[in-house]
């Protein structure tokens, strides 16, 4: 027996296309398009007889057991299992479906395949079951998209192909939803492709067509598509043109009021921080209690626009039922549950009709009320979901009425334009907005890649050589890294460029400096400007990577592989672009204590079990310089929850910063201490820093990384490479015992964060007793005579630094690589502390040895400490 697997891999190589067949011909694609016409179908009768049955087994339950003890415990109930199918099994089945059909078709990536319309499918049924006021007809459309994007995905289809097969099922989806073949295609041209090319409304029509076909022979056993609505016939004269005018006004302004009562609701829903299937449950129990509290016929939604639409002229009928299912409607839009809001449309636009039909029947005795309510349930579909023409073709095609077109015209567009004249935009896409997913306007897909920019692209960890470095080791630098070339710093800015060509052709002796060999003045270009820019210069010139620079200041650097992986990145939904963007960090918590230093020193503290020790090392430094201290406590969160609005229990952070308070109260230093709620632990540590002038952060490492393209890890890293403040990152000892800080070593290899560290050793070595200073550097055994220069300097200025009683030793050693040297020092002499330099262009990665930092500091059990000076 073949397996799952085996049988995709089998269809996949059944239909692989022979003979240079084009994967997207004609034919293919509208085969493919007749298939999806049918499972869309399919699934949408699943969906209609399903959520039918669980609909009436509701409402007749109520006759057997009190409405009010049944109708909220079913819509509590079957509302939390379906908000937790969702949540466990396909996040993007929430809501209505046709925002995230939008963004799957824009390219963002949303995911839509047979898991989602499975678990839409099924959770609608729930929902609607439960008696929550929405609709079925949005589900269909995503049910019909995510099986056509599952079907694509078995065989070998070109990104735009698979664009237009998933809007294609999306059409076919509402086709089946209202058996309203033209408006599934109009809906896909007006809405989500608004493509007017052969192939689009070649499948679309195909798609819905057959969809709407099959639907409605399976749904009533007949091929006629006006059976809902066929007994209500329309009456219309030219008088009665204001009326309608007023209508669809009248339509325009609730609707307006009803977009902004949906984005509330979604905001109010988010802002009591519990999970879905409580908010579906809540809902649920909510439009329970209130259906009990009405007349029987309003226990059975699928039935009652049509009640609406046959009832006798009744006001108070019409205000009770427009009033009851806008508010229900709100509360279970909001909640997420999924449902759509095409049904709600339909039946709010039926009671204004009703209302206004009845009240110019009373007073000029014109028309038919039939006639108004059927207007204004195109024109309420017309002004809340931004699409007149499909509303249009809906209304007509489900009466078949030629009468009722011209009425329904003037009201759709009236109220369309209204409303988009107080809310403008589709209401889809400020969805899709509240969740970190802004669509690009009027915008082909074709010219999105050309609105990326470089700094969208480039690869913002770069490594460089300094301008000072020797050819021999800039010789070892590329033969430890796969790049063909390396931009040249001097004081972290840009002044060349050096590839293997200029090692290889301009000088053929390994004697010399970076600078004397490299590009000067290379080809740059600026953050903002286009990839279409980008482009152009790598064209121009004929290179094969751009150093992005601002204001003379390297950020990053893009090549053509970037490029290339970003446009696959686009063509294939995986834009890293798309989602929930981080936002600022919120301050949740703070104290502040008289500004009286001369400077600020920030610590951040994390693990509970090192934060003493870090305390008092930062301390130390903070009293030496007379500086004000400032302890900053992280707590991250989700980046679909918003820091400013996310509840958070601070206790065990408070008691953390409490200890600090209680130090620098008793070294007398200043102390400011906060809280901030952030995604991104990094980025708030930069804003910290930037909001309080800090002069030097202070913060604890692990020692090593595992993360891939990281020198000391993602926050570390950030912070060396960003931060402008002077920075120290501790790594403690592995001791099982108390931490000493006795002996200390200090390699020196004559960059420029020696002499910051130099600085600080007259403060920390008050951390110990009898203090032991050691200064060294390697040489290597091909060094006939070692510069003690350096070490001759430094020293000099620890003995002006430091009392007569601490002992300092300035020897050389002699070693094949830096790491070795120091890591063998350190195992036989055994020293507390090992303090060394952090390059912030990541030269140390590039050197013989790797990542000296992390190769040193996982190689002994002794206290590390990296220090990098401020940058200018």
């Amino acid at each position: 027996m073949l397996l799952p697997q085996q049988l995709i891999s089998k269809f996949r190589n059944l239909w692989k296309p022979r003979h240079n067949l084009a994967i997207s011909s004609t034919g293919y694609a509208n085969a493919e398009a007749a298939i999806i016409g049918i499972v869309a179908a399919l699934s949408a009768v699943l969906l209609k007889q399903g959520s039918g049955w669980l609909g009436t087994w509701r409402v007749h339950t109520t006759y057997l057991l009190p409405a009010w003890l049944v109708l909220p415990a079913i819509g509590m109930c079957f509302g939390f299992l379906a908000g937790l199918l969702v949540q466990r099994l396909a996040a993007e089945a929430s809501g209505s479906g046709i925002p995230q059909v939008k963004a799957t078709l824009a390219n963002f990536p949303v995911n839509l395949s047979w898991r989602v319309a499975a678990v839409k499918l099924l959770s609608a049924m729930m929902t609607l079951g439960a008696g929550l006021t929405l609709g079925r007809q949005g589900p269909t459309v995503q049910v019909g998209a995510g099986l056509a994007a599952g079907m694509s995905d078995l065989v070998p289809t070109s990104p735009e192909h698979r664009r237009q097969m998933i809007a294609a099922g999306a059409g076919a989806g509402l086709s089946a939803a209202f058996n309203a073949p033209l408006a599934g295609v109009l809906f896909i041209i007006e809405e989500l492709l608004k493509d007017l090319s052969g192939i689009t409304l070649g499948t679309a029509i195909i798609a819905c067509f057959i969809g709407g076909v099959i639907s409605r022979w399976l749904g009533g056993g007949s091929l006629q598509l006006n059976l809902e609505l066929m007994n209500y016939s329309s009456q219309f004269s030219l008088l009665e043109i204001p009326i309608f005018l007023l209508l669809g006004v009248l339509i325009g302004l609730l609707s307006a009021v009803f977009h902004h009562g949906l984005i509330f609701s979604i905001k109010t829903y988010r802002r009591l921080h519990i999970s879905l299937p409580l908010r579906v449950a809540l809902a649920g129990l909510i439009s329970g209690l209130i259906v009990a509290l009405l007349p029987e016929y309003y226990r059975d939604n699928a039935g009652l626009r049509e009640y609406m639409i046959a009832s006798e002229p009744n006001l108070l009928l019409a205000g009770i039922t427009f009033i009851t299912q806008f508010i229900l409607t709100l509360v279970a839009f909001g909640s997420g549950a999924p449902g759509g809001l095409f049904a709600p449309s339909l039946i709010l636009g039926s009671c204004l009709g009703h209302i206004v039909g009845v009240c110019e029947f009373q007073l000029w005795g014109l028309g038919s009320i039939n006639t108004y309510a059927l207007a204004g349930m195109g024109g309420f579909f017309s002004a809340v979901s931004k699409v007149p023409i499909t509303a249009i073709v809906i209304v007509f095609e489900m009466t078949t009425d030629f009468n009722l077109v011209l009425p329904l015209m003037i009201v759709s567009v009236t109220s369309y334009l209204v409303a988009d004249q107080i809310v403008p935009g589709s209401l889809y896409d400020k969805l899709l907005l509240l969740n970190g997913i802004k669509l690009q306007k009027d915008a082909p897909i074709e010219g999105i890649l050309t609105q990326l920019t470089a700094q969208d692209v480039m690869q913002r960890r770069v490594e460089t050589l300094d301008i000072e470095m020797s050819i021999e080791e800039s010789i070892q630098a590329f033969s430890s890294s796969h790049h063909r070339g390396f931009p040249v710093v001097e004081k972290n800015k840009l002044v060349g460029i050096i590839t293997q060509s200029d090692l290889q052709n301009r000088y053929p002796s390994n004697h010399g400096l970076v600078g004397e060999i490299m590009t000067p003045k290379p080809v740059t270009i600026k953050p903002k400007q286009t990839l279409g820019d980008v482009l152009y210069l790598l064209d121009r010139y004929q290179i094969s990577r751009l150093p992005v620079v601002e204001k003379q200041k390297l950020i990053g650097i893009i090549t053509r592989a970037d490029i290339i992986r970003a446009e696959a990145d686009h063509l294939n939904c995986k834009n890293s672009i798309s989602g929930p963007q981080p936002e600022p960090s919120y301050v949740v918590y703070q104290t502040r204590s008289p500004s009286i230093g001369r400077g600020r020193l920030l610590v951040t503290l994390a693990n509970p079990e090192t934060a003493e020790t870090i305390l008092k090392m930062a301390a130390t430094i903070a009293r030496d310089r007379h500086y004000e201290l400032e302890c900053l406590q992280i707590i991250l969160v989700s980046r679909h929850s918003s820091p400013s609005e996310t509840t958070v229990r601070t206790a065990k952070s408070r008691r953390l910063l409490r200890k600090a308070e209680i130090l620098a109260k008793k070294w007398h230093i200043p102390i400011h201490t906060q809280i901030r709620v952030a995604h991104d632990i990094a980025e708030a540590v930069l804003e910290t820093i930037k909001e309080r002038h800090i002069d030097l952060i202070f913060m604890g490492w692990k020692g090593n990384t595992f993360t891939p393209g990281r020198i000391f890890g993602t926050v570390v890293d950030t912070i060396i490479r960003q931060a402008s403040c002077d920075v120290v990152v501790v790594k403690l000892g592995n001791y099982s015992e108390h931490l000493h800080f006795n002996r200390w070593l200090v390699p020196m290899g004559g960059g420029p964060n020696a002499p910051i560290a130099i600085k600080l050793l007259p403060a920390l070595i008050t951390l110990g007793n009898n203090a032991e200073i050691r200064l060294t550097q390697v040489f290597t055994p091909s060094e006939s005579q070692p510069d003690m220069t350096i070490l001759q300097e430094s020293t000099k200025q620890l003995m002006r630094n430091l009392n007569s009683e601490t002992k300092i030793v300035a020897t050389p050693i002699e070693a094949e690589s830096v790491t070795e040297g120091v890591i063998n020092l350190v195992r036989r002499r055994r020293y507390d502390v090992v303090v060394l330099g952090a390059s912030r262009e990541g030269l140390l990665q590039q050197a013989i040895q790797g990542n000296i930092p992390e190769t040193i500091a996982s190689g002994v059990d002794s206290t590390v400490i990296l220090v990098r000076g401020e940058i200018n």
